[in-house]
């Protein structure tokens, strides 16, 4: 199937925001001025309808980047197929500018689980996923970004650091890395460790594409502090500081304002994605790159 893309599908070094159905309208009438948007794949892996009518005369204006959320790169298990060439359909039929996925596995047998969940740092690990890795980007021909986790619980047999892990799986497959900013203030805080010492010591020269988004306050079974990623809200003004932290280290990277639940209304969100713009637009660091 032809493209729609009239645009260019390079992803600006500017901040854009995760599409959603609620929100074709206004960007539609509008036409606002930002910089991308970026869709979950799987919303959009039928073959027509509704969903793809509006997706496509919004193509036509802006450049897409595409988030998958189920290959299920961790699973202790092969890809599924079938989702693996459907995704080639849809990265075929839309030329985003940028595509990543989590580390995180949802599958196991023939059983599908409506969450990311959490992968062991240890060797066998990292060969499945790199194994999983170099598949999809073979049939997708195309790089990969692979985003960094919201964590809740740690793993005994861990043998490296998160960063360690993705650092390996980055150099070893020649996949970059999507950093979640959030998903770091949110680990670290459950954790107990400090998330600029994560920050400064992350392989930010792998970097395609930076994630910003809200999270909720809740409360471990001893009282202490314990954060969920939840996507329903504002961006929190910590998180804030620590994305101004990075693009001080990393330069202007394309950044996603990401809000899944708990929709705001569209000015709302153009809001966010405005200030995430302010601060990349500010005067730049003298040296930016891409992901390679």
């Amino acid at each position: 199937m032809d493209t729609p893309a009239k645009t260019s599908s390079a992803v600006p070094l500017r901040a854009g925001v995760g599409l959603k159905a609620a929100h074709y309208t206004p960007i539609l009438e509008q036409h606002p001025d930002i910089g991308w948007f970026e869709i979950h794949a799987e919303n959009y892996m039928g073959a027509g309808g509704p969903p793809h009518r509006y997706l496509e005369a919004i193509r036509r204006d802006y450049p897409l980047s595409l988030h998958g959320v189920g290959l299920s790169i961790g699973a202790d298990k092969p890809l599924d197929q079938d989702h693996l060439i459907r995704l080639k359909r849809l990265n075929e039929r839309y030329q985003p500018g940028l595509f990543s996925e989590h580390l995180a596995w949802s599958t196991h047998d023939e059983f599908f689980f409506n969450d990311l969940l959490p992968v062991p740092y240890t060797q066998e690990a990292l060969t499945r996923c790199a194994d999983h890795i170099d598949q999809v980007q073979e049939t997708l021909g195309r790089q990969m970004l692979l985003e960094n986790p919201s964590t809740y619980v740690t793993f005994e047999d861990s043998s490296m650091s998160e960063i360690e892990f993705l650092r390996s799986l980055s150099e070893r497959t020649g996949c970059g890395l999507l950093l979640d900013v959030n998903n770091v203030f949110v680990s670290a805080t459950n954790h107990g460790y400090s998330p600029e010492d994560y920050l400064d010591t992350f392989p930010i020269e792998r970097v395609g594409e930076i994630h910003l988004g809200g999270h909720a306050r809740d409360q471990d079974d001893a009282g202490a502090p314990l954060l969920i990623d939840a996507h329903d809200r504002a961006v929190a003004d910590r998180v804030w500081t620590l994305y101004e932290r990075t693009i001080g280290r990393s330069g202007n990277l394309p950044t996603l304002i990401e809000w899944d639940n708990e929709l705001p209304s569209w000015q709302e969100l153009f809001a966010e994605a405005q200030a995430a713009d302010a601060i990349l637009l500010q005067d730049p660091p003298e040296q930016q790159h891409v992901a390679r």
